[in-house]
């Protein structure tokens, strides 16, 4: 070779290394620019190649479960059956929620949305109800009214809102990691219903330029792959949820603590719950029905169970939840149903809200009932 040659190849190597550095920084900069997340999630090997998945995807175990948790909800609502195109004979009943809706502990066949689906109801115009699980773990209305947003582009014909008392104290609010990494969503939702939150508090995780370049969003992208490659076992083995064989059992003995959320006796007032989220789920829903439903709660016999009804909550401030909540449903005309107690102590596994196959099938049949009754009443 030449000596001309091996000069013109020295200098071809850091010109080379030069190109794909500033290839490398322009792209970073014109992803942050463009944001496009919400339409990679969008992209989906789920109800195309695969099925759509029966539950909004979470897990701790992705490895056991064929799962994980993630926090792009393009994505999220990509991979759920929900997704696919309707059928021109469904009426579609979408369930939010906590991880009791969500079905933690429980089979796919065994959550609510499954059991409503399994009594095959039918509409005196022909069509079939259709179910579709939506509930996602993390107690906290805001999260639940955050997915309600995105359930409202997928045609719901009926909405139900399961909760319990722990989901509205405003310390909770902005508990859930799925809110606290997506500020923007969570500020949108407070500039349209004027939420009793504050948009800059500092658990909302903010990003800066920086952070929406490919190398910030280097995580969120490999979740994005990983929820696709995960699919394809779970389509394979129908497992979505690692469920150990032994789990401690709710708590039966309680403390004598009386307060709760660094509220005190005697009385629960008003300002003290986030109403204002269920306020908003109205306003979002329009004219599409919804209906609220208090979601069973073991209830403890044993030490301090005069006090308390379990880990959760003492007497009084559930007491004064369900007596504020009836009062208010009233008020302003919601269709609400209180079921509190109405699962025996013996069908609830790891939590005071956590329900057995038998449980889950008990309030699924309430539930099926509540949604006949809300169908004779449409136009």
């Amino acid at each position: 070779m030449s000596p001309v040659n091996e000069t013109q190849n020295r200098i071809s190597y850091p010109n080379l290394l030069l190109k794909t550095l500033s290839l490398f920084i322009l792209l970073n900069m014109l992803f942050a620019w463009i944001q496009p997340l919400p339409a990679l999630g969008k992209l989906s090997v789920y109800n195309n190649l695969i099925p759509g998945r029966i539950r909004l995807p979470y897990s701790d175990v992705p490895q056991r479960s064929y799962n994980l948790s993630l926090y792009n909800l393009e994505a999220m609502f990509a991979s759920h059956e929900v997704s696919a195109v309707p059928h021109n004979n469904e009426f579609r009943v979408m369930l939010i929620g906590d991880s009791s809706t969500w079905g933690f502990l429980l089979e796919p066949n065994e959550t609510l949305a499954a059991y409503i689906n399994s009594r095959n109801l039918i509409l005196p115009d022909g069509r079939v109800v259709k179910a579709y699980n939506l509930g996602y773990p993390v107690m906290s209305l805001v999260k639940d009214l955050l997915i309600l947003s995105y359930a409202m582009e997928y045609q719901p014909d009926m909405i139900i809102w399961l909760f319990t008392l722990e989901s509205f104290p405003y310390d909770k609010q902005l508990f859930a990691p799925l809110l606290q990494n997506n500020a923007v969503k969570v500020r949108a939702l407070d500039s349209s219903y004027d939420l009793d939150i504050d948009p800059y508090d500092s658990a909302l995780n903010d990003q800066g330029f920086l952070d929406r370049t490919i190398i910030g969003e280097r995580r969120v992208l490999a979740d994005i792959v990983r929820l696709q490659l995960y699919g394809i076992m779970w389509a394979a083995t129908g497992i979505d949820q690692f469920i150990p064989a032994n789990y401690t059992e709710r708590q039966v003995d309680l403390s004598s603590e009386l307060s709760f959320h660094n509220l005190q006796p005697p009385q629960l007032n008003r300002n003290d719950l986030a109403i204002d989220a269920l306020q908003a789920g109205v306003s979002m829903s329009g004219e599409i029905p919804i209906l609220f439903i208090n979601e069973p709660i073991f209830i403890s016999w044993g030490v301090n169970s005069d006090i308390r009804y379990n880990f959760y909550y003492p007497r009084w401030v559930y007491d004064d939840y369900r007596e504020l909540l009836a009062s208010i449903a009233q008020e302003y005309g919601w269709s609400y149903h209180d079921y509190w107690d109405s699962v025996p102590a013996e069908e609830f596994t790891n939590t005071a809200i956590h329900l057995t196959p038998a449980g889950s099938a008990q309030l699924a049949d309430l539930i099926s009932r509540d949604i006949q009754g809300l169908i004779s009443g449409l136009p």
